[in-house]
């Protein structure tokens, strides 16, 4: 081996002088270029001196993020990346080692500072600082990569004495820790073996001589090593671990022993079984967790705790931030291996991956103390936890809760004093403080609504110390924030009295309860009288039936203004739904009786020219065509138009009638939202509904023209088909959302609605704002997947189809969601900042906004629309030359409307200068209006 160094040496001193060499013909070449390239050169030199300082600005404002918030993960990473490209190797080692302080450090972060180190401490000395790096490196995550790397880095300083068994000892821990992996563990049993077959060529005699007893010795026990090393690997399960059999037979110059043979035949049947999940785990998508789970699942079943640790360490190397994992893991070591150094450590990994998690905190505390860790470390993973960041007010109280109950173990209770109860007194002090001082004003909320923290106070100085006043002032200050008017609470209360403290503070509090519950007051007052039938004396009993025969008339009354109200404000709404509907019916009426006219007057029409035209012609007769035009005159032209308009309305009326015969809203959906231009709808909604079930007609809906106003209906023969139909609201069509929606008679149900998202908090759901209009979803989903498992994501368009550049990712559980939203907002994608928070949409009920007149339906004076806005179809139809100016006021005189300059209309003459349509007092007639544009 040190041959091998030796030879190392040489070829770097090679490579170093080919450099130099390599510089030198450089400046010649550049000396006789000089008068032909200065100009590029300097070019290159201004590139390059930009890029540095626009470098080293991105470095300072990182430095500076970094100092402003030291959990910023992706900021960590992009610094080491521009220092490493700076060559800054100095900063660079500080911003790994700040990194590694806060966070664990990825398998490609480790090997890059490894090797970084390496090559910057290549003398002796120094080695032991990669030693200590390379221990660190390995506590992060179980890597076969980088338990090779310290092995071969080991090897280079094997000089020292005792520096081969500090290679082996380096190997024997990897074996322990990865050899069992079932893909990656084989390339370190081979270079295990490697170093041991190195070591024997140094043992081999020199050719022509013989080995004396002591040299032969010592080849036997380093050959019998080598066996060993193969028997120890065919005992693993492990992939193509027939190709190292085969080896085996080849090194050998012994036959294999029976014994060897059978383990090997065990191990590749265990192989086999687990090749499937192998093969999973490589053709499967990050994050695999389901396939990690099946492979966990078979492994606890199989039993073996090794095999068991390998495949959680492999599931956590690739899912590192899934707290589930890292809880499951966690508790399989707590229950199963209870190793001290092992569990300990595994839960100092999971939460520094995932800070954020208080059940691991949690879990970690609880570990501590079953291993009997010191108090000092206990208290200060606890002071870790408060400062980790949680996303809940409720998260504190738990964790607050599992360190007051950890002190509160600690605690001799036989003793009236000691240095722990005064301690435990102290943290229960300042828990009461934290919540009420620092979480508070973070989220606004205590996160402690019952006082929990203070109920467990109460009852440990009641039931431990003997303490009552303490606890009566705990519970007076628990009553005080707002718990006194739930009976559960004083009925907890009246228990802890009850079991240590005496009947008149009993009677004392149940009597306070009567006079303040306002959820359940008969319970209180019925617990009250039977407290006095067993312990209380005839004047007691007046007493407290007096005061709860009081209490509950009173509440009665109360509830009986409150029914009465409800009535009232029920009856209110009812009565408002009935105008709705009756203003909706006299609308309808009013439309119906107008349509009804004008087909009166069109038939009328139609049955004077039926003498002339004849019911089969197709063409009006030749004295109705325009002089010398060979075509139709333009009255006859539109009444022949008019007349096949009739025949046709009439057919399309009969083929209406005929369908609503067989319509059925039960079985159909109303499909909306279609592009006008969709070929044959009919057809395409046939095709587009046909996996729902089996479809008994379509309905698409024209206009009088004959064209498709992108709408529907769709009939099923099945009840069951409808369901289905519904799950494809808003699958897109021609480049546009379809809704589809239950098929539903307004006339019948004015106020259905139907919305297809909720309108409440969704903790598991995160909305991202800004997103760039051209974001797909398979881009969100990368750019999602990394903080946990994407169940669903809808890119939220309007009506044609276009993005808003909004968006929901659904993930598998709150923790995830909340990960995404600390991870994700604030980034940039495409130029774009993107905005992250948790789902909370608005409610759709405008109305409930007093502040809003549009929200109420309402419209200012002069305003042409409604609630909705200005419709795109409110346009002025009238004739610019009709359309009379707002200025001009009019006024009513003996039932005729009168403008400024004395004319009238509705039959009355109308001056020169106004048309007076404005001021009309009834709708004017077809023959109005063509008077009006005839008149010269």
């Amino acid at each position: 081996m040190a041959a091998k160094g030796n030879e190392e040496e040489t070829q770097l001193q090679e490579m170093e002088e080919e450099a130099a060499a390599t510089g030198v013909e450089r400046e010649m070449e550049s000396d006789e270029e000089e008068g032909m390239g200065v100009e590029d050169s300097d070019e290159e030199e201004d590139d390059s001196s930009d890029d540095e300082k626009e470098n080293e600005a991105e470095i300072q404002r990182l430095e500076e993020q970094l100092s402003i918030n030291a959990f910023d993960y992706n900021c960590h990473v992009d610094l080491i990346k521009l220092l490493r490209q700076e060559g800054e190797l100095l900063r660079l080692r500080r911003a790994r080692q700040k990194m590694s302080e806060l966070f664990p450090l990825t398998e490609e972060i480790w090997l890059d500072w490894l090797k970084d180190e390496i090559r910057m401490t290549e003398e002796e000395p120094n080695r032991e600082k990669v030693n200590e790096l390379f221990e660190k490196a390995v506590k992060d995550y179980i890597c076969p990569e980088i338990w090779l790397e310290y092995a071969q880095y080991s090897i280079g300083g094997m000089g020292v004495p005792g520096g081969i068994e500090r290679v082996r000892a380096i190997f024997e821990r990897a074996l322990t820790a990865v050899g069992l992996h079932m893909t990656k563990g084989t390339a370190v049993w081979e270079a295990y073996r490697e170093f041991e077959n190195a070591i024997m060529s140094t043992m081999q005699p020199p050719p022509g001589s013989i080995a004396t007893r002591e040299q032969q010795g010592l080849l036997n026990a380093q050959l019998e090593r080598i066996h060993t090393l193969f028997r120890r690997q065919l005992a693993v399960p492990l992939m193509d671990m027939e190709a190292t059999f085969a080896e085996y037979e080849e090194w050998s110059d012994k036959e294999i022993p029976e014994t060897v043979s059978t383990q090997y035949k065990k191990a590749v049947q265990h192989m086999e079984k687990s090749k499937p999940f192998e093969e999973a785990l490589l053709v499967a998508e990050p994050p695999k967790l389901a396939e990690y789970q099946a492979y966990i699942d078979y492994e606890q079943q199989e039993g073996d705790p090794a095999r068991i640790q390998i495949i959680f360490e492999r599931a956590l190397a690739e899912n590192c931030l899934v707290p589930d994992m890292w809880a499951k893991y966690t508790k399989y070591l707590d229950r199963q291996l209870c190793i001290r150094d092992l569990v300990l450590s595994s839960h100092d990994r999971a939460v520094r991956n995932c800070p954020w998690t208080m059940g691991l905190w949690k879990n970690y505390l609880l570990a501590l103390e079953r291993h009997g860790a010191e108090h000092q470390t206990v208290s200060e993973i606890f002071e870790k936890a408060l400062n980790a960041g949680f996303i809940q007010a409720t998260d504190y109280v738990d964790i607050w809760q599992a360190y007051l109950d950890y002190l509160r173990r600690r605690v001799d209770f036989s003793k009236e004093s000691s240095r722990e109860l005064e301690e435990l007194r102290v943290a229960f002090t300042r828990a009461l403080d934290y919540m009420k001082q620092d979480v508070e004003e973070r989220f606004s909320e205590s996160g402690d609504p019952s006082c929990t923290i203070m109920q467990v106070w109460a009852r440990v100085e009641a039931s431990h110390c003997k303490n009552m006043q303490k606890a009566r002032e705990l519970w007076d200050s628990i009553m005080m924030k707002g718990n006194a008017k739930y009976a559960n609470m004083w009925l907890e209360y009246y228990n802890l009295e009850r079991s240590y403290g005496d009947s008149l503070h009993c009677r004392k509090a149940l009597h306070r309860a009567v006079q303040c519950t306002a959820d359940y007051p008969e319970h209180v007052c019925e617990v009250l009288l039977t407290f006095e039938r067993v312990e209380g004396s005839l004047a007691d009993w007046d007493t407290a039936v007096q005061k709860t025969e009081t209490r509950l008339m009173r509440v009665n009354e109360q509830r009986a203004k409150v029914a009465e109200k409800e009535a009232l404000l029920a009856r209110q709404e009812e009565e408002k739904a009935e105008q709705r509907r009756r203003a909706k019916a006299d609308k309808k009426a009013q439309k119906k009786s107008q349509k009804k006219a004008g087909e009166k007057r069109k038939a009328e029409e139609d049955e004077d020219e039926e003498d002339e035209w004849g019911d089969d012609s197709e063409q009006p007769p030749k004295r109705h065509r325009g002089e010398g035009d060979p075509g139709f005159g333009g009255l006859g032209r539109a009444v022949w138009r008019r007349r096949r308009r009739a025949a046709a309305g009439r057919g399309k009326a009969a083929d209406a009638t005929a369908a609503a015969d067989r319509r059925n809203d039960g079985t159909s959906v109303f499909v909306s939202n279609l592009a006008f231009s969709m070929e044959d709808p009919e057809a395409r909604l046939r095709e587009l509904f046909r996996a729902c079930g089996p479809v008994q007609q379509v309905r698409p809906v024209y206009s009088g023209k004959g064209a498709f106003r992108g709408y529907g209906y769709v009939q099923f023969q099945d009840l069951a088909a409808v369901d289905e139909a519904l799950k494809l609201d808003r699958q897109e069509v021609d480049s546009r959302p379809m809704f589809v929606s239950p098929c539903v008679d307004k006339n019948k149900n004015p106020d259905f609605k139907v919305f297809k998202y909720s309108t409440s908090l969704e903790k598991h759901k995160i909305f991202i704002s800004g997103l760039p209009y051209s974001c797909t979803k398979e881009q969100l989903e990368e750019l999602c997947k990394e903080h946990g498992t994407i169940k669903d994501i809808r890119l939220v368009t309007n009506r044609s189809g276009k993005p808003k550049g909004l968006a929901y990712v659904e993930f598998q559980d709150e923790a995830q969601a909340s990960l995404a939203v600390l991870k994700m907002d604030g980034t940039v994608l495409q130029e774009h900042t993107l905005t992250v928070a948790i789902s909370n949409p608005p409610r759709r009920n405008l109305a409930d906004r007093p502040d809003s007149a549009r929200a109420l339906g309402s419209t200012l004076p002069g305003q042409l629309y409604g609630a909705r806005g200005k419709g795109r179809t409110q346009l002025s139809l009238l004739p610019r030359s009709l359309h009379r100016q707002a200025g001009m006021d009019s006024k009513a005189e003996n039932g005729t409307l009168q403008n400024q300059s004395g004319g009238s209309v509705g039959g009355a003459p109308v001056a020169a200068g106004g048309s007076g349509l404005d001021a009309q007092s009834k709708p004017l007639s077809n023959a109005d209006f063509a008077r009006l544009l005839l008149k010269k």
